[in-house]
């Protein structure tokens, strides 16, 4: 793959085309060494090394970051009000980060933070059934007939229920410190539905008060992350996710 130096600088966050075509132009940048012939110059990115500025700047077509999205943040990759999830990612300069789904500004837990196109569609079209499991607070006591129900699949106004989903009770007032009438929960859901978590309690009667996700496609949120903390994932975490995708791609062949 060859790449024109002006986007494989931009590409790696030094800045926009035209910054970088102006880095080229004040010799802040070398490749193999030598001052390049000019901005439209072609680059093979792992095999030629380019330098900005006196340091070393390899290429990485893709970064992935797991964040634990804090409340009131915005799912977004920009916003005039609220601070984004990509606002708090400030170990990369590059440009073309995105958060693969949404959380309500309300919700904390987990996020993938990404430039990879192709594994965030895998994870979030509705046809490849990725689970994503949420610990929630709610107010009402959740009882086992609420757990056959959500097995069964809600009907939450859409035009189709949704799909059976696990609902595990973790504790309820019964006994515990919790407030009066509430209980603690685990939930995996196969979709991504608008307010789902939400609607579907709502569905039996019971109100979330706190939402959080924990998990998604099999990857785990790092406990060690505080709201608003994040770090890049490992190779055994980003193979996780990518095994997955070529799982669900060969079901879908079956």
């Amino acid at each position: 793959m060859q790449l024109r130096l002006d986007k494989y600088l931009a590409d790696m966050g030094v800045g926009t085309r035209s910054e970088a075509k102006r880095y080229i132009r004040r010799k802040q940048v070398t490749v193999n060494g030598l001052p390049p012939k000019g901005p439209e110059q072609k680059v093979i990115p792992g095999k030629d090394q380019i330098v900005f500025q006196g340091k070393p700047l390899p290429y990485l077509e893709y970064e992935y970051f797991m964040l634990n999205k804090p409340k009131h943040c915005v799912s977004a990759v920009t916003d005039r009000r609220y601070k984004t999830v990509i606002d708090l990612i400030t170990e990369s300069n590059r440009r073309d980060l995105f958060p693969v789904g949404r959380l309500d500004i309300d919700t904390e837990g987990l996020m993938l933070i990404t430039n990879d196109g192709i594994l965030a569609h895998q994870l979030l079209a509705p046809g490849k059934h990725v689970p994503k499991t949420y610990y929630a607070r709610v107010e009402g006591r959740v009882t086992k007939e609420d757990v056959r129900e959500f097995a069964k699949g809600l009907d939450i106004g859409e035009k189709k229920p949704v799909l059976p989903a696990e609902l595990r009770i973790l504790a309820d007032d019964g006994g515990t410190s919790l407030p009066e009438q509430s209980s603690e929960i685990e939930l995996t859901i196969m979709e991504g539905k608008f307010h789902q978590v939400k609607r579907m309690f709502e569905a039996v009667g019971k109100h979330v008060t706190y939402l959080k996700r924990i998990s998604m496609g099999g990857l785990m949120l790092d406990h060690a992350l505080l709201p608003g903390e994040y770090r890049k994932l490992t190779e055994a975490e980003i193979n996780l996710l990518k095994n997955q995708r070529k799982a669900v791609d060969g079901k879908e062949k079956l």
